[in-house]
């Protein structure tokens, strides 16, 4: 059986980001999902809906729209900024949440999703994983219920070499893993049923 790819973004643009973390380390655990973390969200301009064409999109957005269009699901890691998501990753869902030609199809409609997130306050990533969810009910994505990785305190779930060492949390994202491939495979059988 092949792997199903998923595309992993992360909100957070510093290096030493615990929620690049949490995917790299997603990518180590993942049995039957194969991970690529996306690495270009630092390049994507701010959204503008005078470009939002397939003609005069930026080739960065192009792509994004492109490969999230081609894999079987989506993993986010958001930190919270302000009680809510990092402009940088609402920007970037902004871009691959339209089709104003109604020819092309959103990227984000139907897509199986799993959500994440790791913050140092002692609520984590709360407020911005429900704003999250709110942007993903307007784009029609699939989103993964349950469990909910809440990575709170996330300095004291990591050693010094960014490596995740808090069990409660690799259990958690090894469930948030194992849901996501569940929702990937039951989207893959509905769209292979035959219409009646």
């Amino acid at each position: 059986m092949t792997d199903h790819k998923i595309l992993a973004i992360s909100g957070s643009l510093r290096a030493d980001s615990h929620n690049t973390a949490l995917l790299r380390t997603a990518q180590k655990l993942a049995a039957g999902l194969d991970i690529e973390i996306y690495d270009q969200l630092r390049e994507i301009p701010p959204y503008d809906m005078d470009l939002d064409t397939p003609d005069l999109r930026p080739a960065v957005v192009t792509e994004l729209r492109d490969r999230i269009t081609a894999v079987d699901g989506l993993l986010i890691a958001t930190p919270e900024f302000n009680y809510s998501i990092p402009g940088v990753l609402k920007n970037a869902l902004d871009w691959v949440s339209t089709d104003w030609t109604n020819t092309e199809g959103v990227p984000l409609r139907h897509k199986p999703t799993a959500i994440m997130g790791a913050a140092p306050t002692q609520f984590g990533s709360v407020r911005a994983q429900l704003a999250l969810r709110q942007v993903f009910v307007w784009t029609e994505s699939d989103i993964v219920v349950k469990p909910e990785l809440i990575a709170f305190r996330s300095h004291e779930r990591f050693d010094d070499a960014g490596n995740l060492i808090d069990e409660t949390t690799i259990d958690l994202l090894t469930g948030l893993l194992s849901a996501l491939a569940a929702k990937i495979d039951r989207a893959t059988n509905s769209a292979a049923r035959p219409t009646p």
